[in-house]
């Protein structure tokens, strides 16, 4: 399972349904991460869509911070939205949040 860390201010929007989508900057780093669980398209790290898988997200580091498991889909590469975390002019890997499962 992937799991994503979180700072309180996103991990509280997304749990309480406000923010619809997390983003990740294109880097070689996410681009291995995500390969492994979400399918690409062939001979490229362009995110296919439509495959939800559960992703958990977490505040903080440690056995006792708050967590909770979401259905997500890597939907596309894009800007984001600066008030869901997002720096303009900057191109994301977009995590849509399908369903928050616990």
């Amino acid at each position: 399972m992937l799991v994503l860390m979180l700072k309180k201010r996103w991990f509280d929007m997304i749990l309480s349904g406000v923010k619809k989508e997390e983003y990740r900057q294109v880097s070689e780093y996410w681009k291995v991460r995500f390969a492994k669980v979400f399918p690409m398209y062939p001979n490229s790290f362009i995110p296919t869509g439509g495959v939800a898988v559960k992703v958990e997200f977490r505040n903080g580091y440690g056995k006792k911070v708050p967590y909770f498991q979401a259905m997500c889909e890597l939907s596309d590469i894009r800007q984001g939205k600066p008030e869901w975390g997002a720096e303009p002019g900057k191109e994301y890997y977009v995590l849509r949040i399908v369903e928050i499962l616990k």
